[in-house]
């Protein structure tokens, strides 16, 4: 029965993260999104999470029932800014007014509000840009003093609510260490059993060595890129991390809108040639938040992602607060399925590269690559203690599925996030022919795969210790 359903699911290679909130809190709203093809959830640490082990359980037990390998992600929130809370808990700001923002510990009104990061507030100038609630809102800067900066509004009336982001142009920030909250939620991520973490406002490698020391070495951690100190960084960071996510919401906010594209698909490329996992995140079916259907820009972003190589691609306010959360899931598999509908019958135009110069075991994978374009191969099954070859074979981007086979269920919940993965939890082969019946009995539950066709085997050798993939078997079915 798990084989089975596994393998029902093969269809997709694209990967889906659904951001847990209220409006899929439910056990059958879980359900259903499990069913329709979500891979992982994300626990955003920047919200109150106090009930969030309930919901973790609910998750952990669909798992069992529908015969799947869900990936937990613990979003950290860094050292997001933030402004304070106002007396009304909003206030209606019109185009033009005057507003203040200050260092005063005390509930804001409708002619200021409290702004309390001193060593920002040194930096600012006046003409500086202050962007609140993710960059909706413009402030610009006419003068300041020691105490309160004077701003004039540039967007047309909207309601300013409670504790809303808030970034200032052209200002890096001065913050290169996990911060307490951070150290407190890594310890809560480990207690919920989460498989990710993924840490935000990063500038280079550092956070990701403190994060892991913290972790431990059976977490993967997950670098947000959303800044441009990271992408000056981006080779040590990408070094360093398990896989990166590409924000382009607060991305956007520092380099540009129109500077987002290009680097995206050399985030994309640069992720696949070091065989990282790599995620694009934000605003991907942002009007769905609110309308059953999404519009066509939308749905063509979801698309290019796919045409340009993503491992996984993330919803974020719309499976967590949106009213459609389960019409958003179908939307982005549907999207998914034709755009890679369309890249099979066009392989040619999208070969991956993976430079395996320097290293042996990558030059292994990418054999089995090569054996897999071969019409006769109809599937790849590789046994990954660690993951790392499910990882570098999923990077080669072959035609056929993959089927990856561990014995460590944090391994193979991991490996869900993986582009054209599908893991199984299983024991480890003891020898060479419990290797082969372990194969078999895939294979025969997969009805795609049929006599005299081939499958790739791929494995470590000592079982339970190789520490690397050196084995590569081509197995005729029903030999």
């Amino acid at each position: 029965m798990l084989l089975y359903n596994i393998l029902k699911l093969m269809e997709k290679k694209a990967k889906i993260i659904a951001t847990l909130g209220p409006s899929i809190y439910s056990e059958s709203a879980l359900k259903k999104l499990i069913k329709l093809g979500v891979d992982a959830f994300r626990i955003n640490f920047s919200h109150n999470n106090s009930n969030i082990n309930k919901v973790v359980s609910r998750i952990r037990r669909l798992e069992t029932k529908t015969s799947r390998r869900i990936a937990l992600i613990a979003d950290l929130q860094g050292v997001k800014l933030r402004l304070g809370k106002l007396k009304n808990n909003y206030e209606i700001i019109k185009k033009n007014q005057l507003y203040n923002f200050d260092l005063q510990k005390k509930l804001g009104n409708n002619k200021r509000i409290s702004f309390l990061y001193p060593i920002l507030y040194k930096k600012i100038k006046k003409n500086n840009l202050i962007l609140v609630d993710d960059g909706k809102y413009a402030f610009k800067v006419i003068k300041k003093n020691s105490k309160t900066i004077f701003t004039k509004c540039l967007s047309q009336n909207f309601k300013l609510k409670d504790n809303k982001s808030i970034h200032i142009k052209n200002i890096s920030l001065p913050f290169t260490n996990l911060t307490q909250k951070d150290k407190h939620d890594i310890k809560t991520a480990k207690k919920l059993g989460c498989n990710w973490i993924a840490l935000s406002y990063l500038q280079n490698a550092k956070l990701i060595k403190q994060a892991r020391k913290l972790s431990g070495k059976h977490i993967g951690i997950i670098s947000k890129i959303e800044n441009k100190i990271a992408l000056k960084n981006i080779n040590e960071i990408i070094k360093e991390t398990d896989a990166v996510m590409i924000a382009r919401g607060d991305l956007a906010l520092d380099v540009g809108h129109s500077e987002v594209p290009k680097i995206q698909l050399g985030l994309i490329k640069k992720c696949n040639n070091f065989s990282k996992s790599v995620i694009v995140a934000t605003q991907m079916l942002e009007s769905m938040i609110d309308n059953y259907t999404a519009t066509r820009a939308e749905v063509n972003d979801i698309a290019t992602a796919i045409f340009q190589g993503a491992d996984t691609v993330m919803l974020s306010a719309e499976t967590a607060v949106g009213r459609y959360p389960v019409q958003s899931v179908k939307t982005m598999v549907k999207t998914i399925l034709s755009t890679e509908k369309y890249k099979k019958e066009h392989i040619e135009d999208f070969k991956s590269y993976v430079d395996a110069k320097r290293d042996p075991v990558k030059s292994i994978v990418l054999s089995v690559k090569d054996l897999a374009y071969n019409p006769s191969v109809k599937a790849i099954i590789a046994f990954s203690n660690s993951g790392r070859t499910a990882k570098i074979v999923s990077a080669m981007r072959p035609r056929v599925k993959i089927i990856t086979i561990s014995p460590n269920i944090n391994v193979s919940r991991q490996m869900s996030l993986l582009w054209g993965v599908h893991s199984i939890n299983s024991r480890d082969a003891k020898g060479w022919k419990d290797m082969m019946n372990i194969s078999k009995e895939i294979i025969k539950k997969d009805n795609s795969i049929k006599k005299n066709d081939y499958v790739v085997i791929t494995a470590g050798l000592p079982f339970g210790n190789a520490g690397m993939t050196n084995m590569i078997r081509l197995y005729k079915v029903g030999i």
